[in-house]
């Protein structure tokens, strides 16, 4: 079976989807907001990669900065945007009167599922079909602009939708193989690795980034024993409020294994979470954030950590290193994440008690 697929986004995760669908027969068009980040790919007409996926270039049907010529006929749209852009571009297909196209987050992190229904709730207007993935499902970069970077896809990673999302869920499944379709979106929000894997370095590892401009390993050389174990009691938290909710999620290497960021064949080993990291082909090589404007900053603690903190407070289940991570987040970058970032009130579950959050996620 053979899709339209309007990929919203042409940032590293965007670019190598656009490569993977059109290598797999899917009719791909690009969009990106800004023509800046698409004129690379403009003048060629192409998206060039390299990686996992071997070497060359693809030439999606259309590429372009106009998003209703980019989901006009199309079966379905992949968002792989920043996930604090995922509410503004709902925003923007409401606004041009595109009704009923199934969406899938690439990835939703933390609650994306549910904010973007939300943003479709406050503009009066039914929501389409939603799913969401847990985390990207590539290990990709731009060091050139009109080039991507895969050196991972994975293997297997959680897929769930909305109640009356079947739509976006069986096009998810059609285009990623790889999909594990479980119980609800919160098993996917919870399931976040990025939430655990990067503020831990990011705010330990503040003080070498401004310092260093990034110059150094971010998973290898800044992660100590020090930064795993916070990490590792981070990941318990993380555990333990999938717990309330009802799911037994594995933990964090388990996880990595499966979606193949992490060797299978490494022994797990709690006590030795930097190792096991460290070790992962994928990551090996990627730089640490060379700001405090980084990604790692912007999207892990307003879109990562802050919906974790919300989520919790409603499974009345404590999380102290959470906490602080994302107090001392805002204190080191000068941001305050709750200004523009995922509240309760923005996924639309202000107010909700436990059991009335699964049931809006379960129907």
């Amino acid at each position: 079976m053979k899709l339209k697929v309007a990929v919203i986004g042409a940032g590293a995760g965007g670019a190598a989807a656009v490569v993977e669908l059109s290598r797999a027969g899917h009719e791909v068009r690009l969009w990106n907001r800004s023509p800046t980040t698409l004129a690379p790919f403009l003048a060629s007409g192409c998206v060039g990669y390299e990686g996992v996926l071997g070497e060359g270039a693809v030439r999606p049907a259309l590429i372009t900065p106009d998003l209703s010529a980019a989901v006009a006929d199309a079966d379905v749209a992949l968002v792989c945007l920043p996930t604090f852009a995922h509410a503004a571009v709902a925003r923007d297909l409401v606004a041009l009167g595109v009704r009923g196209l199934p969406l899938i987050l690439n990835p939703g992190h933390t609650g994306g599922a549910l904010e973007v229904r939300q943003a479709y709730v406050d503009a009066g207007v039914r929501a389409p079909a939603i799913a969401e993935f847990s985390t990207l499902t590539y290990v990709a970069r731009k060091y050139t602009p009109g080039r991507v970077t895969i050196s991972g896809t994975a293997k297997k990673i959680r897929l769930a939708a909305l109640p009356g999302g079947n739509a976006a869920l069986k096009a998810a499944m059609v285009l990623f193989p790889g999909a594990d379709v479980v119980r609800d979106v919160l098993a996917c929000d919870l399931a976040n690795v990025n939430m655990v894997l990067h503020p831990p370095g990011a705010v330990l590892g503040a003080a070498w980034v401004e310092a260093r401009r990034g110059d150094f390993t971010f998973y290898v050389e800044g992660m100590t024993p020090g930064v795993a174990r916070v990490m590792r009691t981070l990941d318990d938290e993380r555990r333990a409020v999938a717990r309330a909710f009802g799911h037994e999620l594995p933990g964090l290497i388990e996880e990595m294994q499966a979606l193949g960021t992490v060797d299978a064949a490494t022994v797990v080993d709690r006590s030795d979470l930097a190792s096991a990291i460290s070790s992962g082909e994928a990551n090996r090589r990627i730089k640490a954030p060379d700001t405090l404007a980084h990604r790692y900053y912007l999207e892990d603690f307003g879109h990562g950590l802050l919906p974790f903190l919300e989520l919790a407070a409603i499974a009345g289940t404590a999380v102290p290193v959470a906490d602080a991570l994302f107090t001392l987040g805002q204190t080191l970058t000068g941001v305050d994440y709750r200004a523009e970032g995922r509240t309760a009130s923005r996924m639309g579950i202000a107010g909700l008690d436990r059991e009335a959050v699964i049931a809006l996620v379960r129907g």
